[in-house]
């Protein structure tokens, strides 16, 4: 049986950027019933090609074609929301010319996404935005849509309906997602652009990682063979004869073409080299939240944020926060770690925390300023990690800049270099605190894996925001979730564990009556609680004021020892201020693990939660 003829093909085509060719002569169709993801390392030119297969940019050079009268729907990762004065009207674009009065197909389509229609594009968050660009993709019923990182800024409920949605779709549907879970559930078929080249697989995305390790070990082979090659061309080149040197040229460029052959094979074998400072131990106790509570006055009445919430962090703790967009996961973690108090409750930060926070709306980073002057924002070309100084020209190559990159501004810079820009001036501040809202986005799944290494092999502790279920399940050792209405629970586990531990809805509802016993039945005595010994009791009672001494005298000793005169003008004191130092830290982390331990009884000899 024939293959279905494609409704929207490129053929021979090719792009130049910034005088450099991102692809030459490729070849890529798109047809009815095709479910297919393009993949490939952030710059490697995906969103372009994207691009030019919907019509938006035009190739330098090469062929698109298009079946006559079909339609074909693109979404940016970035849309354009200038034009509009409502998500209506931007929604409303996304009709054909001849449907332009149907505003009823706007309404339904705004209304699937949950999205109201009256509303400014320039008010909407990250997530609101998302939803609108992907009702104006589906407003049109395309027979081909072409998905730009549609999973940016959606929440997991969002997700889950827009991968029932892809699933049951019936046109042409090509993808590009760091998103494993959801190229897992759509894509059937694979494209990598890879240095230039476009490979296809009628193999699902599922399988890539082995796909992709059988490239790689063939292109070894390869390079193996053109080593070789190379060894003996130069041999010959050594040994030719000068009288054939005319003739011989082509060979002899045919030599500098293996080289750059073979610099190419090297360069596009290259990884981002992630590393994170770390600074000294915290002490064990990190986070504790007791029975907190926040509710925040709206024009629509008292918003609930979490209700009754009882939490214990320890040094070492990988913590991810799930939840609908709008239900305060945020919020959650700025209560967490002390930046917004509760309207009830307790939190308690444990000691020695040095904490660094990436930022998903990349506040932190001005368009203006350069990749230079965010990473030596006091100026000079050194970047001090892990207290040592590296020349920021060799510090962003581990991060997969171009030396060239470094003056550019940051509004030059794509989504997923941001993250990497932000990566980088992150990992180079000492902490062992680490809070990271919404890392994932715009990164590829290269970087991706090796974020996760480094998250894995961190020792300090991550609070974690996220939307990605694969990264959560491969990263996290609990799972907090914010459900909305207040409601918010932990789990161990990532987000797997998360769905099989939660109540099922029914749960919720009120419990039926239990039956009446027979007359003769006495009802079972109450199970007596235990309590504390009273030595335990005292000893429990005096640890918090013990802890609270032992934090204010290591912070006392870290002053002093931060004198760097301190050394040379008394050597003795410097000494011996660093034995107590250490002696006091480990003091305070005993009491710690004795004050969890007691604790841990005391609520289970009583009954406690």
């Amino acid at each position: 049986m024939a293959p279905p003829a494609p409704i929207v093909a490129l053929q021979g085509v090719s792009v130049t950027f910034g005088g450099r060719p991102l692809f030459e002569g490729l070849d890529l169709a798109v047809s009815r019933g095709d479910k297919a993801c393009l993949v490939g390392r952030n710059g490697s030119g995906k969103s372009t090609l994207m691009k030019v297969l919907s019509g938006e940019i035009a190739a330098d050079g090469g062929d698109r074609f298009v079946q006559p009268g079909s339609r074909i729907a693109y979404l940016p990762q970035e849309p354009d929301f200038s034009r509009f004065a409502t998500v209506h009207d931007y929604v409303a674009a996304g009709l054909p010319a001849p449907e332009q009065d149907e505003a009823h197909r706007v309404d339904a389509v705004l209304d699937r996404l949950q999205l109201p229609g009256h509303l400014s594009p320039t008010t909407l968050s990250g997530g609101e935005a998302r939803r609108a660009a992907l009702a104006r993709a589906l407003v049109g019923d395309p027979d081909v849509l072409l998905l730009d990182e549609p999973t940016n800024h959606l929440d997991l409920p969002t997700i889950q309906w827009l991968e029932e949605e892809l699933a049951a779709y019936r046109g042409g549907l090509l993808l590009i997602s760091h998103d494993r879970a959801f190229l897992n559930r759509l894509a059937k078929r694979t494209l990598w652009l890879d240095r230039g080249a476009l490979r296809p697989s009628d193999r699902p995305f599922k399988d890539f990682e082995a796909w992709q390790q059988e490239v790689f070990e063939a292109d070894e082979a390869a390079a193996h063979k053109l080593d070789r090659k190379i060894e003996g061309e130069m041999k010959w080149l050594r040994e030719g004869i000068s009288a054939r040197r005319t003739r011989n040229m082509g060979r002899v460029r045919a030599l500098l073409q293996l080289r750059t052959d073979r610099a190419e094979r090297i360069k596009g074998g290259q990884q981002a080299k992630l590393a994170v400072a770390e600074a000294e131990r915290s002490g064990r106790m990190v986070i504790e939240a007791e029975d907190v509570s926040k509710t925040f006055q709206t024009d629509e009445g008292p918003k609930p944020i979490v209700k009754g919430f009882t939490t214990r962090i320890l040094r070492g703790d990988r913590i991810g926060l799930i939840g609908p967009n709008g239900a305060g996961k945020t919020t959650l973690l700025k209560i967490l770690t002390g930046q917004i108090a509760p309207d009830s409750g307790t939190i308690k930060l444990g000691t020695n925390l040095e904490t660094i926070t990436f930022d998903q709306r990349r506040e932190g980073l001005d368009p203006d300023d350069t990749i230079r002057r965010v990473l030596c924002p006091h100026g000079g070309d050194k970047v001090m990690v892990n207290g040592n100084p590296r020349h920021v020209a060799g510090y962003i190559k581990d991060f997969l800049f171009d030396t060239r990159q470094l003056d550019s501004p940051v509004k030059a810079l794509s989504g997923g270099e941001r993250n990497r820009l932000l990566l980088a001036r992150m990992f180079a501040r000492p902490s062992n605190l680490m809070i990271l809202d919404e890392p994932t986005n715009d990164l590829d799944i290269d970087t991706l894996d090796l974020l996760e290494e480094v998250l894995s092999d961190y020792q300090g502790t991550l609070l974690l925001v996220s939307h990605d279920r694969d990264f959560l399940d491969r990263l996290v050792t609990s799972t907090i979730a914010v459900e909305g209405n207040g409601v918010v629970a932990e789990y161990a586990g990532g987000y797997s564990d998360y769905l099989l531990q939660r109540p099922a809805p029914e749960a919720a509802k009120p419990a039926a009556a239990p039956r009446a016993k027979p007359a003769d039945t006495a009802p079972a005595a109450p199970k007596p609680r235990g309590k504390l010994s009273y030595k335990d009791q005292r000893e429990l009672d005096e640890l918090p004021a013990r802890m609270d001494t032992l934090g204010k005298e290591i912070a006392a000793l870290e002053t002093e020892l931060a004198d760097p005169a301190l050394f040379t003008r008394n050597p003795a004191r410097f000494e011996k201020a660093g034995t107590t130092l250490h002696e006091k830290q480990t003091a305070l982390e005993a009491a710690e693990e004795r004050w969890l331990e007691l604790e841990s009884l005391r609520e289970s000899l009583e009954g406690g939660r």
